[in-house]
């Protein structure tokens, strides 16, 4: 099988010697699981990035085999998969964990939400979403399986390095966009609105099935749930000369958000500027461009 070189390079400058080690033993996952699960005419699809994602049949149903480097996000995501059990997102069929191995239902016709125009019927379409997938248990906590699950507070401890990246600088963060994002974090950690989300949730990971539009993909992450709107409105990524167009849908979704969640203007807008930052922080990590991140979070934070 020829797996693209830039699928190739990503996970090995993602994995380093994990990834190297899971390159080379691939396709001995491939032929494993499709033994053990009954697969056949495994394609990978076109887009491969952080994990081989492949269609495949079983039987006479078509699936979808994904294989990755086993770490804390893809056991988390297996979790996650596990307790929606297909409410609001694609359904886990088979999984191991220990080889970092997921067996998934196929989203049929799988158009993604960034496919439809209408910004405001996409927005709606989230906020449905959303709502079915966010999980608590009986007692009005996070579902007792903490181990399994990311917690937010620890992406967001990834801002103390900044300074230190700088030498005491923030770099190409604006020190007062900066400082008014660790000055909020405080009181958005201590909303005590805290559930199971998705902690990718935005256009790409919402796709249209014959059981209505779902989730893919799933982190799988513990905090406040005002934090799922932020992938969502940076989300799908415009122009970097279309600011004007991208700030008008940004105050709508704002808009609509509010309304729909009944929360406060002022916390969409501090957790859509929190995750822009945060974003923007996780491209230099990655050797990637933060521009877009970051121009998200000052068009956030200049909004009323």
């Amino acid at each position: 099988m020829q797996l693209p070189t830039s699928f190739i390079t990503t996970i090995k400058n993602v994995y380093k010697k994990d990834g190297e080690k899971f390159l080379a033993v691939l396709p001995f996952l491939i032929q494993e699981a499709s033994q053990r699960w009954g697969l056949s005419d495994v394609q990978p699809v076109p887009n491969l990035s952080f994990n081989f994602v492949a269609f495949a049949k079983r039987g006479n149903e078509d699936v979808i085999l994904k294989a990755g480097v086993p770490n804390p996000e893809l056991t988390s995501e297996m979790a996650a998969l596990k307790l929606f059990n297909g409410n609001g997102a694609c359904q886990l069929l088979e999984s191991d964990e220990e080889h970092g191995l997921l067996l998934l239902e196929r989203l049929k016709p799988g158009q993604m939400l960034a496919e439809l125009e209408d910004d405001d019927e996409r927005t709606n379409i989230a906020v449905d979403v959303m709502q079915k997938i966010w999980r608590k248990d009986r007692n009005g906590v996070t579902p007792p399986l903490h181990n399994k699950f990311i917690q937010l507070s620890n992406w967001f401890n990834g801002l103390k390095k900044i300074r230190p990246h700088f030498n005491g600088g923030t770099g190409p963060f604006p020190k007062k966009l900066l400082e008014r994002v660790e000055s909020f974090l405080p009181e958005l950690f201590a909303d005590k609105d805290v559930k199971l989300m998705h902690g990718d949730f935005h256009h790409y990971n919402i796709l249209r099935s014959e059981r209505g539009w779902l989730v893919i993909d799933p982190k799988g992450v513990i905090g406040p749930a005002g934090y799922e709107i932020g992938p969502l409105m940076i989300n799908p990524r415009n122009s970097l000369s279309d600011w004007n167009n991208f700030q008008i849908k940004a105050e709508r979704r704002v808009s609509i958000l509010s309304e729909r969640l009944s929360w406060e203007r002022e916390k969409i807008l501090n957790w859509a500027t929190a995750h822009a930052v945060l974003s923007a922080w996780w491209s230099i990590e990655d050797n990637m461009d933060e521009a877009y991140a970051l121009q998200c979070a000052k068009i956030f934070s200049e909004i009323k």
